[in-house]
């Protein structure tokens, strides 16, 4: 066999490996559950998903279709770095990327607690999967007027609040800085409904100042607009 025939030989095997690991991942990605957001935080009454309960809903299924689930750490300064990995039998591998996410503390706490979120977003993102929302209520509530909180002791108040309280800060925190202006006041609005004020305060803590300047502005309109009303 000459080097021409033998390269084709492996590039012809590597596109079967390829296709096998990714057949696989179609297979088991029809078989995920739901991801519910049973967990109740004890400070305020709200659900979320927890990270063993978004595991529990794909590992089944990608074990049945040949795959294995691993979760890598890499090095990040700040905080920490995830990188959720899909492993085929055939030796093939499907990466997710690296997730980094800042600790709010350079402590064992801080850092746990990150590690935790990372570890949560990165799975649910190369899965493709996502919580489902089983408080529907919630959405038909009216919207309250909206309030911009003062940033008053809002990092001290993530410092010292557990860690299913500060995941559920820092979930609204991504939300609204991944969203445009007019997304990012709705996922404050959205925010307003299930966080007190000292929660919003040390969610407020954490929003960049280009979208506070937005969502200010976006709530003066549209208390402007709600006063001239007829």
């Amino acid at each position: 066999m000459s080097h021409q025939e033998f390269f084709e030989t492996v590039m012809k095997e590597r596109e079967y490996l390829d296709m096998k690991a990714s057949a696989a991942f179609v297979r088991a990605q029809a078989g995920f559950g739901a991801i519910l957001k049973t967990s109740i935080n004890p400070h305020f009454n709200s659900r979320f998903a927890k990270l063993d309960a978004c595991i529990e809903a794909v590992i089944d299924s990608l074990h049945k279709n040949g795959l294995a689930l691993l979760q890598k750490t890499h090095e990040y300064e700040k905080g920490v770095a995830v990188e959720t990995i899909l492993m085929h039998e055939s030796g093939e591998q499907i990466s997710g990327g690296i997730f980094a996410v800042p600790a709010n503390k350079q402590d064992p706490q801080g850092y746990g607690s990150a590690l935790t979120y990372a570890r949560r977003y990165s799975l649910m993102a190369v899965c493709g999967i996502a919580p489902e929302d089983d408080d529907g209520n919630a959405a038909s509530k009216p919207v309250k007027k909206m309030q911009i909180p003062a940033n008053v002791a809002g990092m001290d108040y993530l410092d010292k609040c557990d860690e299913q309280e500060r995941a559920l800060i820092l979930d609204f925190a991504m939300e609204i800085e991944a969203a445009d202006d007019q997304g990012a006041f709705d996922a404050y609005t959205k925010a307003k409904q299930t966080l007190d004020t000292e929660q919003q305060a040390a969610l407020w803590s954490k929003v960049s100042s280009q979208k506070r300047t937005a969502i200010k502005k976006i709530g003066q309109a549209k208390t402007i607009a709600t006063e001239i009303v007829p």
